[in-house]
């Protein structure tokens, strides 16, 4: 298994974060407000110069009030559909 961020499960990974995120309507200036980080650490995150861990994840999906368990079995579907 890759830990690559460019691999096409990641990258579905993160084009699902963003979606999240503009379905909150939040801007990633917004975002980082609510996470206690810059700006850029969401822009990293989004564009695939970082990874996030589990623990940044959960953060993530608290700050933009979405369920992470149903995020990862939607994630999970996407990959089956592949």
């Amino acid at each position: 298994m890759s830990k690559s961020v460019y691999t096409e499960e990641y990258h579905r990974f993160r084009k699902m974060l963003i979606a999240a995120r503009k379905a909150a309507n939040l801007t990633q200036a917004e975002l980082s407000t609510k996470l206690q980080h810059p700006q850029s650490y969401v822009s990293k995150y989004e564009r695939g110069e970082r990874r996030l861990d589990l623990i940044e994840f959960l953060e993530v999906a608290e700050a933009l009030e979405i369920d992470p368990i149903d995020f990862i079995q939607t994630l999970i579907e996407s990959q089956k559909e592949k």
